[in-house]
């Protein structure tokens, strides 16, 4: 089956994020929105088509998970990742973003210490001092090429009796790495050398261009130190449905997670979620593969269109995720100057790097989950960074 990503849906005035809350988060209306992480890619047939079934009932009362359900799950993650889980293992809530704030609570105390990898997705740190713990920052190293890896001599270094988590973003947003399971291995046995619980965030592990490890699956004993946190939300376009799941080995992690979990009430899904994953799951092998081609050749577009048109911005091409992590560095302007022309000369709305880190200065993120044709308007509106 071929899908079309080439079909342009008008988003505008349906309550969506991306392109009604320009003038609430950026302050101007007329931007062309290449920011927060959702595709302008149709949810797949199979999806839709499930949920319109659903609706026909006429009733959206309050539902329950099925056996069905977590099946679809684990047969996903062992078809595609190679990873064997079992019910038992997996628990269903809202959100990774609520389920990341609930491991905080549940993993540590207040004043304790989360290590978080910038540059990251700014709730990665937002959530630890929200809860009153304290940020650890262990800062990704980058190469000239734009190639970041984990800088594992500073992260221990950084290591105090009072660190307890270590926030994993695997595959890395922004930066777009696949963690190799080598480096994953290594990160793992600082980790459980000092006794820290690992957070690993992989809403991100479907839309991969090389082979992505899940932590866990490495080995029992890195099993046991894990939680991770997942959905089909961004896969196949359909986060707005609350639906999620994190999954451990290990008994007492799971059963501490649970237990802040139902106190934050965030194990009540979605009517419609429970639905959309189970079809996703079920159905959507061939699609991710069809997203991947077209989202790659996404971004190999826009990395001949910036050589073609001499434009000062570099990227390294991502090994994950439909985002990429634009480095405006070489235009001889601060961060503030960038970003205002982005606003009002380019008229482009992109997530600030700064939010991501004191190490995301000077850069900005850009959506490419759109049809080619948008995507190289979007790109025409970068010419004003072109080289002298």
């Amino acid at each position: 089956m071929n899908y079309n990503f080439d079909e342009e849906i008008n988003r505008k005035n349906t309550n969506c994020a991306k392109y009604d809350g320009l003038k609430k988060y950026f302050g101007y209306e007329d931007l062309n929105p290449l920011w927060v992480a959702d595709m302008d890619f149709k949810t797949p047939n199979f999806i839709n088509d499930a949920i319109i079934k659903s609706a026909k009932n006429s009733i959206y009362g309050y539902s329950i998970d099925t056996p069905e359900l977590y099946n679809s799950i684990i047969n996903w993650q062992k078809n595609e990742h190679n990873w064997e889980i079992e019910q038992n293992d997996i628990f269903l809530i809202n959100g990774v973003v609520p389920a990341y704030s609930a491991c905080i609570e549940a993993f540590s105390e207040e004043n304790d210490e989360v290590i978080v990898q910038t540059p990251i997705y700014p709730p990665l740190f937002k959530c630890v001092t929200a809860n009153n713990r304290k940020v650890v920052v262990n800062e990704l190293k980058k190469d000239e090429n734009g190639y970041y890896t984990m800088d594992l001599e500073d992260l221990e270094k950084k290591i105090t009796p009072k660190t307890k988590i270590l926030a994993l973003c695997s595959p890395h947003n922004p930066v777009g790495r696949v963690w190799s399971k080598e480096e994953l291995e290594k990160l793992s046995h600082i980790c459980i050398k000092h006794n820290i619980i690992i957070v690993s965030d992989e809403i991100h592990s479907d839309i991969t261009f090389k082979k992505f490890t899940p932590l866990a699956s490495i080995s029992k004993e890195i099993a046991n130190q894990t939680i991770t946190l997942n959905s089909a939300g961004k896969t196949f376009n359909i986060a707005g449905l609350n639906t999620a799941y994190a999954i451990s080995k290990n008994e007492e992690i799971l059963k501490k997670f649970k237990k802040i979990a139902i106190k934050r009430e965030i194990h009540s899904i979605n009517f419609f979620g429970y639905i959309a994953t189970k079809a996703a799951y079920e159905n959507g092998s061939l699609y991710v593969k069809e997203l991947k081609k077209y989202i790659m050749n996404n971004i190999l577009f826009t990395k001949e269109y910036f050589k073609n048109n001499k434009i000062n911005i570099d990227f390294f091409i991502p090994e994950a995720t439909y985002l990429i992590w634009l480095d405006f560095s070489k235009n001889n302007l601060s961060h503030k100057e960038i970003k205002n022309i982005l606003l009002t000369k380019s008229k482009l709305a992109l997530n600030d790097g700064a939010s991501f880190g004191d190490n995301g200065n000077m850069f900005f993120r850009l959506n490419t989950a759109l049809s080619q044709k948008a995507l190289e308007i979007a790109l025409s509106q970068l010419l004003i960074f072109k080289k002298d």
